[in-house]
């Protein structure tokens, strides 16, 4: 009897040691099964799945003109720079009776209206005058005058003019044009400061200069001007060495540079 009882306990016993023994092997299928229900994007972990995720978008940083305009609004527009001013032709000229002529002149001359107006400034601007062309020795300051074929010429004697030989006609500054070279020109001054005796930082020629009897105008050398337009020369003396006592006594100096 007792061994039956051992024996009919021994069968529970197994019963509840096989049912424990299947607990493990349910436990272990359910993380395969807790896997194949998550999304397909996380099935490699955290950190796989943090490494495939699209980084964050940077926002643009918007330009200051944007933000004036606010969010959604398009930045405004520079502002267009002003449109040239627009250069009349002889048909927009009241040019009456003289209309006809006008166009002729320029088809047969082959100006345009800018060539055809210089060309009458050139001709009756400065009746009388002719216009000089100059400039240094090496040609990297040039310059064109309007003055008569007959210069009158200073041969002053001053301390500067007598070591440098500085003969020269006088013109007014409005007269004067300088062509090129202003980045090469170099001044000196000297006493007063007045007179600025200009000339080329290459060569060293002064072929014009701002003297001091006439600072609003400007002493042209003769002896650089261009051949073929000078007819003849007059040549007056002035005592700069003493040259408040001649500016004084002397007429017309003071007077050569005004219009």
């Amino acid at each position: 009897m007792r061994r039956a009882r051992s024996g009919a306990a021994a069968k529970p016993r197994g019963q509840k040691r096989s049912g424990v023994s299947r607990a493990p092997a349910a436990a272990a299928s359910a993380p395969g099964a807790d896997r194949a229900r998550r999304p397909a994007g996380q099935a490699g972990g955290g950190s796989r799945a943090a490494a495939r995720q699209p980084s964050a978008k940077r926002r643009p940083q918007s330009s200051p003109r944007a933000q004036e305009a606010g969010p959604g609004e398009p930045p405004p527009e520079p502002p267009l720079p002003p449109p040239p001013p627009a250069v009349p032709s002889a048909s927009e000229l009241d040019l009456g009776e003289q209309r006809e002529r006008w166009e002729t002149f320029q088809k047969r001359q082959r100006l345009s209206f800018e060539g055809a107006a210089k060309l009458l400034l050139d001709t009756y601007e400065y009746q009388g005058l002719v216009k000089h062309t100059g400039g240094c020795h090496c040609g990297a300051v040039r310059f064109e005058v309007w003055a008569s074929a007959d210069l009158h010429i200073f041969d002053c004697n001053c301390s500067i003019c007598k070591k440098k030989q500085n003969r020269h006609f006088i013109v007014p500054a409005s007269r004067f044009k300088l062509l090129k070279g202003a980045e090469s020109i170099t001044t000196y001054t000297f006493n007063t400061h007045k007179a600025q005796h200009t000339f080329c930082k290459r060569c060293g020629v002064q072929s014009f200069y701002s003297p001091r009897s006439n600072p609003g105008g400007f002493g042209i050398a003769p002896h650089c001007l261009d051949e073929g337009t000078v007819r003849s020369v007059v040549v007056e003396e002035f005592n700069g060495s003493d040259w408040e006592k001649a500016i004084k006594e002397h007429k017309t100096i003071k007077s050569m540079s005004k219009e």
